[in-house]
């Protein structure tokens, strides 16, 4: 930055030089000639008063720039009577005026403490430059509008066209078409808004309306033109940080608006131009006299081709010099080639046919270039593969394949397999080209190790109430009369099987007093034995009893399986790991003849690892537990749980990446029809059972990548 405003001020006066005589002429002084420069303050503004012989009747034109902060204006036909090249004024913002006379015109250059903007009024033989106040080394918007431009038209004239667009660095972009390069444009800072005002102009009934834009993504929200006596008003809003730049081109005034970056140390106006800024106002004047400004301006060598011809209307505010240099060529179709600081600029097609040229001179320097064989030796790659890349054709059509993608026309490689070395025939710049792709693709590939565990865990519950009710009767094998008379000499007996009614009946086989007219006794599945409790009740001569079992069963299980597959392979490369059984099952062939075929029950983990710049590890996953299942009349059936996907996994973390969960629940009440629905005394005709199972499969993934280069065991 130092060095850039060291430049600017040893080259002001280059600037003026140069502009002075790019447009000098005779000595005639059809203007007059400066008499004196003189600052003063006038209502608290600085005024500079230039004092001429004879009255002007055109306002100057001028640039402004930002670092070191001066103020450049010309008048044309006017010379220099004062006696003096240096007026010290020492006044406020103004530190001095330089006064430099080349041909017929004189440039008045203002040394300020720091920028503002200015405007000029004509009273008769007197010019007088109004400064904007400064506060704390930043510019202070005026109440009144800041003048871009001052009108030159005698009539008023309608304005041409209306239009926004969205630039590519998120700017948003107000064209507005011009009458003429005459109009007068004043700018003014209003709110969070800014308002054009055109003067001497007026607006169609066609682009009287209101622009709502905020669906662009720009600062700019609404544009809204309005009449306003002589003048036609536009008015921008904006919302959120933003700053501002305006130029016109000819007939062509263009309004920038564009996000405040966060830097604030950098005068850039987006993010292709990093140029200091500079202000340009120039009345119909040659290109070949602008350019040579931008070169002194930049300290750059232009070379401008013969065939750079035409005039132009350039205003330009607070605008970096790069952008303004594009601004210039785009609006005369020119073109340019940059080598070191010499900038050539012609038009497009000129330049264009040049690089073709060129282009074919290289090409066909290259035909005829002698070739050299290298040998290249591989460390990691394979020979054979590097063959491929380096001799396919990029076209996917027909032909002789001559065309590759790496190799010249007349390249070629061989590899030995052997020693994994690779021969390349080419020009000596490609073999060069070939030895810096081996470089970077001959490289060991980082590995990664893959580990999952698979856990299934099993829980199970199971709680059941039973109960039996029996009874005996003794009496007619003891010598009397068994059982219960129910009339007609049949009489009932206590029991449900056949050796408690042959008891009663007196038939005299075994004495058995288990007969249960209730059985309903505690039970589980895949669970034996039963805690129970028994009762009995029996009379004095103990030949008659009444039996009661109350037996319940209560069960908890927990069960856990953990698979644990691992395996280390490179980077992007597919990886697989089994271990299971194979099961036979016949298959009708359709001949009608039966053969044997195989299908698996295996734990599998096949796993293709990518690392990223950032360390992580995207993996593709493809994870099986298979178990065998029932058997059928077709073979062995296969339980599989099976899991495929993609995950972003830090490197060492682990993750779930899936899990299966079921939950089996069994309420069972087993009942005598009435009995066992009687309050309280029903629970001796029933039983409960409740059974609850829970499994839960968990796949666990922990990648890593091996650092470890040194010997493998």
């Amino acid at each position: 930055m130092m060095r850039q405003k060291t430049r600017l001020r040893r080259h002001l006066w280059a600037v003026g030089v140069a502009i002075l005589t790019a447009l000098g002429g005779t000595a005639a002084h059809a203007g007059g000639t400066i008499e004196s420069v003189t600052g003063f303050l006038q209502g608290g503004a600085e005024v500079l008063r230039i004092e001429f012989s004879e009255p002007q009747t055109d306002l100057p034109t001028g640039f402004s720039i930002q670092s070191p902060a001066r103020i450049a204006l010309d008048f044309p036909g006017v010379g220099n009577t004062s006696g003096r090249s240096l007026v010290e004024i020492n006044q406020g913002n103004v530190r001095s005026a330089n006064i430099v006379q080349a041909g017929e015109r004189s440039r008045v250059v203002l040394n300020l403490k720091q920028p503002t903007s200015y405007r000029a009024e004509l009273h008769g033989k007197t010019v007088m430059v109004l400064l904007d106040p400064v506060t704390g080394g930043a510019r202070v918007p005026s109440a009144s509008p800041t003048a871009f431009a001052e009108s030159q038209n005698t009539d008023v004239l309608a304005l041409k066209d209306l239009d926004f667009r969205r630039g590519t660095d998120g700017a948003g972009r107000i064209v507005v078409g011009l009458p003429s390069s005459q109009v007068g444009v004043d700018l003014q800072l209003q709110g969070k808004g800014l308002v054009v005002d055109f003067l001497r102009s007026s607006l169609p009934e066609g682009l009287r309306r209101r622009l709502d834009v905020s669906d662009f993504g720009t600062p700019v929200q609404t544009i809204t033109a309005t009449q306003q006596g002589e003048r036609v008003r536009l008015a921008i809003e904006s919302v959120g940080e933003w700053e501002h730049s305006a130029y016109q081109s000819d007939n062509q005034f263009v309004v920038e608006i564009r996000p405040k970056k966060v830097d604030l140390s950098k005068l850039t106006q987006g993010p292709n131009y990093t140029g200091e800024k500079l202000s340009l106002n120039f009345q119909n004047i040659e290109v070949r006299s602008l350019l040579q400004v931008i070169a002194d301006f930049t300290n750059f060598n232009i070379v401008t081709s013969d065939t750079v011809t035409g005039a132009l209307t350039l205003r330009l505010k607070d605008v970096p010099w790069d952008q303004a240099l594009q601004i210039i060529m785009d609006a005369k179709g020119l073109g340019m080639r940059k080598s070191g600081t010499v900038l050539w600029i012609a038009p497009k097609d000129e330049i264009d046919e040049r690089t073709k040229k060129d282009y074919e001179a290289a090409l066909a320097i290259q035909k005829l270039e002698p070739l050299r064989t290298q040998a290249y030796q591989l460390n990691y790659a394979k020979a054979a593969d590097m063959v491929i890349q380096l001799t396919t054709s990029a076209s996917s059509g027909g032909g002789s394949g001559s065309a590759t993608r790496f190799l010249s026309e007349r390249g070629s490689a061989i590899a030995e397999p052997r020693t994994n070395q690779l021969f390349v025939t080419d020009t000596p710049a490609k073999l060069e080209e070939v030895r810096k792709l081996l470089l970077t693709l001959d490289v060991p590939v980082r590995q990664v190790m893959i580990e999952a565990r698979i856990v299934e865990a099993r829980d199970t519950f199971g709680r059941s109430l039973g109960v039996r009710l029996g009874g005996g009767d003794l009496r007619a094998n003891r010598g009397g009369d068994g059982g219960y008379s129910i009339g007609g000499g049949n009489r009932a007996a206590w029991g449900t099987n056949y050796s408690n009614a042959t008891n009663s009946a007196g038939f005299g086989d075994a004495v058995n007093v288990g007969g249960n007219f209730v059985n309903l006794p505690a039970s589980l599945s895949n669970v034996t034995g039963v805690g129970s409790f028994a009762l009995s009740i029996f009379n004095s001569a103990a030949n008659r009893f009444l039996t009661l079992e109350l037996s319940a069963m209560e069960a908890d299980g927990q069960g856990k399986v953990v698979s644990s597959p691992r395996l280390i392979t490179a980077d992007q490369t597919k990886a697989l790991i089994e271990q299971g059984t194979e099961y036979p099952y016949s298959v009708t062939a359709p001949n009608g003849a039966t053969t044997i075929a195989f299908k698996k029950a295996v734990l599998k983990l096949e796993v293709v690892p990518q690392i990223t710049p950032e360390g992580n590890i995207i993996l593709d996953l493809d994870v099986n537990k298979d178990s065998r299942g029932e058997s059928t009349t077709q073979g062995v059936a296969i339980d599989t749980k099976h899991i495929k996907t993609q995950v972003l996994v830090e490197n060492g973390g682990t993750v779930v990446i899936g899990g299966i969960f079921e939950l089996e629940e069994t309420n069972q009440e087993n009942k005598i029809p009435l009995l066992g629905d009687v309050p309280v005394m029903g629970n001796l005709f029933k039983s409960r059972t409740k059974e609850s199972s829970k499994r839960e499969m968990l796949v666990f993934i922990t990648p890593k990548v091996i650092t470890d280069r040194g010997p493998v065991r």
